[in-house]
């Protein structure tokens, strides 16, 4: 059995750009960093930036163009993807996608009101319909995890 799941939590590097095919599927692309942190053998911190390709379709890409822009925090759930094609020139090209099958926001910030958190994913192929304010969102949807469970330590990032 073979297995093709990524999960990252980082920033936006651009905000979503939704176009339609030409079967009129929504598909939406956008950019995501993520950081790596750790000490070397020195114990000196040393960090270092990933960035990723992030593809959306249907539904999900026209919540992702509603909801999401550059620099906030977002969760996505997916799969990846290596496209390959030879330009006009004659040169091949390849390029690694995340296909996302779900996101989460990531904590509103303080300008923004409400209790800091924040919480909206879909699956690809549902018909989740995309809230007309964050603030409707029942908060008892959103799981909540107590700070006893986790620690800050334990977090890779």
């Amino acid at each position: 059995m073979n297995f093709n799941k990524v999960f990252i939590l980082g920033n936006l590097t651009r905000d979503p750009e939704l176009r339609t095919t030409p079967a009129g599927q929504s598909v939406a692309s956008f950019g995501v960093a993520t950081n790596r942190i750790w000490n070397d053998k020195n114990g000196q911190r040393q960090t270092e930036v990933e960035f990723h390709n992030v593809v959306v379709w249907g539904k999900l890409a026209e919540t992702a163009s509603r909801y999401l822009s550059k620099g906030k925090l977002v969760f996505i759930e997916g799969r990846l993807k290596t496209r390959s094609w030879t330009d006009q020139g004659g040169v091949r090209h390849s390029r690694t996608e995340i296909i996302a099958q779900s996101f989460q926001l990531g904590p509103r910030g303080s300008d923004e009101g409400g209790s800091g958190r924040s919480n909206l994913s879909g699956r690809e192929g549902t018909d989740i319909e995309a809230p007309a304010d964050l603030d409707s969102i029942n908060e008892s949807d959103i799981p909540v995890i107590s700070e006893d469970e986790i620690s800050i330590d334990d977090l890779p990032f």
